[in-house]
C-alpha cells in the first residue's frame, strides 16, 4: 500500500535469468526500491519468509541468499539438501 512499486508493472520485479538485459531490469526495479518509504521493511519480509524470486527492497535473489548465508541459516534448498 504504501510502497514505491504499487502502479508500476509488477514484472519489473521478476527479471527472469542472469543476462545483461535480466540484470538491467533489476537494476530498474532497484530504483524504484531506493525511493521507497518502506524499503527496509519489504527486504526483510522476503528475507524472513524466505522469497525465492524477485526484488523485494532493493534485494536480488542473489542478494537474499548471500544476506542468508552470512547468518548462518542457509536457503531453503540448502537446508533440504543437508537434512538429506
Amino acid at each position: 500500500m504504501h510502497g514505491a512499486c504499487a502502479g508500476e508493472d509488477p514484472e519489473l520485479f521478476f527479471p527472469v535469468g542472469n543476462n545483461a538485459a535480466a540484470r538491467e531490469q533489476a537494476d530498474e526495479a532497484k530504483a524504484v526500491c531506493y525511493r521507497c518509504p518502506v524499503m527496509e521493511i519489504c527486504g526483510q519480509w522476503a528475507l524472513e519468509h524466505r522469497i525465492e524470486s524477485g526484488v523485494w527492497g532493493a534485494l536480488t535473489e542473489d542478494d537474499r541468499r548471500a544476506i542468508l548465508r552470512r547468518r548462518g541459516r542457509g536457503t531453503g534448498r540448502g537446508r533440504k539438501a543437508r537434512a538429506l
